[in-house]
C-alpha cells in the first residue's frame, strides 16, 4: 500500500448509466459517479491510496456499493434510509444528453452524524482530505462541510475543497489549504462578473483573503490561474483534442491532492493537477488517465507569474 493517502469525502455518490454507440450496436456502461468518485479515480491512477467516505442506500445503493470498491480504494460507507442518486445519459450521437436523473434525498440527522464521525476519523488518519460536493446542494447542508473542515484543520489535516455556492462560503470560514473552483462557478456565485483574467485574479485574491492558503480557478481550455505563496500564476497546459470536457476540474483537484499527499510542493501539485485535467478531456471516462501520461504532460506545464497577491 502507498504511503500517500487521501481521504475523499464524497457524501452522496451516484449510480451512472451511459448509453454509447459501438459500431452498429448500442452499448451500456454502468459506473459509480459524482465529483468525489471522479477525483478518487484520478488519485488512484496517480499512485496514491484513497479512503473513500460515502453514504449509500436503497435499491440503487445495493448496485452502487460494490462498484465503489475498486483498486486503490479503502471504502468506508454508512447506510442511508433513502435511495442513492443516479442518472441515465445518452451519448450515442457523441453529445451527452440527460434522459433522467435524481440527485438523492437530503440526509437525515442520524445519517449525517454517522457520516461525519466516519469522515473525521479517516481524515485524521490520512492527514489530507478532499471535500467534494453533492450532485445537488439540497442533499447535504453547508454547515456540515464547515464543521468538518474546521475540525480537520484544527488537528493538522490539509484540507482541499472543490465546492461552490454556500458550501464554498461555509468552508472558507473554517480555513483551507487549497480551494479549487471553475470560472463558471465563480461567475454563478457572483464572485466574478465575467471570465476576464483581471476579474478572475481578483476573485482568487478574495478566496485567499477569505481563508484559502492556495487557490485555483480552472478555465476550461483557457488554462487555469493559481494563487501560490502570495503570487498569482497563469498555468499553461499543452493543447489536446477535446473528447469530453466533463471531469477535467475534478482531475485537477485529484492531481493536486496526490502530490501533496506524498509531500510535494504546491507548485508541483498545481502543474500535476493541470496535466491530469488536460489529459482527462482526451478520454470518455471521467477522472481517468495513465500516470505516465500525466507525468509527461506535467513537464510541459508552465507556471507564469503575473501578479503579487499583496
Amino acid at each position: 500500500m502507498s504511503d500517500a493517502r487521501v481521504m475523499v469525502f464524497a457524501p452522496a455518490p451516484q449510480l451512472t448509466v451511459t448509453i454509447e454507440q459501438q459500431h452498429d450496436q448500442p452499448e451500456l456502461h454502468v459506473h459509480p459517479g459524482g465529483q468525489g468518485i471522479w477525483q478518487t479515480r484520478m488519485i488512484t491512477s496517480l499512485g496514491a491510496e484513497v479512503i473513500l467516505c460515502a453514504a449509500v442506500g436503497g435499491e440503487v445503493g445495493r448496485v452502487l456499493k460494490p462498484l465503489l470498491d475498486f483498486k486503490g480504494v479503502t471504502l468506508r460507507t454508512v447506510p442511508r434510509e433513502s435511495g442513492s442518486g443516479w442518472y441515465v445519459h445518452d451519448r450515442r450521437d457523441g453529445q451527452r444528453r440527460s434522459l433522467a436523473e435524481i440527485a438523492g434525498a437530503p440526509f437525515t440527522r442520524h445519517e449525517l452524524d454517522e457520516l461525519y464521525n466516519l469522515a473525521l476519523a479517516e481524515g485524521l488518519r490520512a492527514g489530507i482530505a478532499i471535500l467534494s460536493g453533492p450532485a445537488h446542494p439540497s442533499v447535504i447542508k453547508p454547515e456540515v462541510y464547515q464543521r468538518l473542515a474546521a475540525d480537520l484543520r484544527a488537528n493538522g489535516v490539509k484540507v482541499i475543497a472543490d465546492l461552490c455556492g454556500d458550501h464554498l462560503k461555509a468552508v472558507l470560514s473554517s480555513g483551507l489549504s487549497v480551494v479549487k473552483v471553475s470560472h463558471e462557478e465563480l461567475i454563478a456565485d457572483g464572485l466574478s462578473p465575467d471570465d476576464s483574467e483581471k476579474h478572475l485574479t481578483e476573485a482568487l485574491i478574495k478566496l485567499h483573503d477569505d481563508g484559502a492558503e492556495s487557490a485555483l480557478v480552472s478555465r476550461a481550455d483557457a488554462g487555469a490561474l493559481a494563487l501560490i505563496n502570495e503570487e498569482i500564476y497563469r498555468v499553461g497546459t499543452p493543447k489536446l483534442t477535446l473528447t469530453d470536457g466533463r471531469g477535467a476540474g475534478d482531475s485537477m483537484t485529484a492531481g493536486v491532492a496526490a502530490v501533496l499527499a506524498r509531500g510535494g510542493e504546491m507548485s508541483e501539485a498545481v502543474r500535476t493537477g493541470a496535466a491530469a485535467g488536460a489529459l482527462n478531456v482526451t478520454r470518455h471516462g471521467l477522472g481517468t488517465g495513465h500516470q505516465d501520461a500525466v507525468q509527461v504532460l506535467t513537464e510541459r506545464v508552465k507556471l507564469t507569474p503575473i501578479k503579487k497577491a499583496r
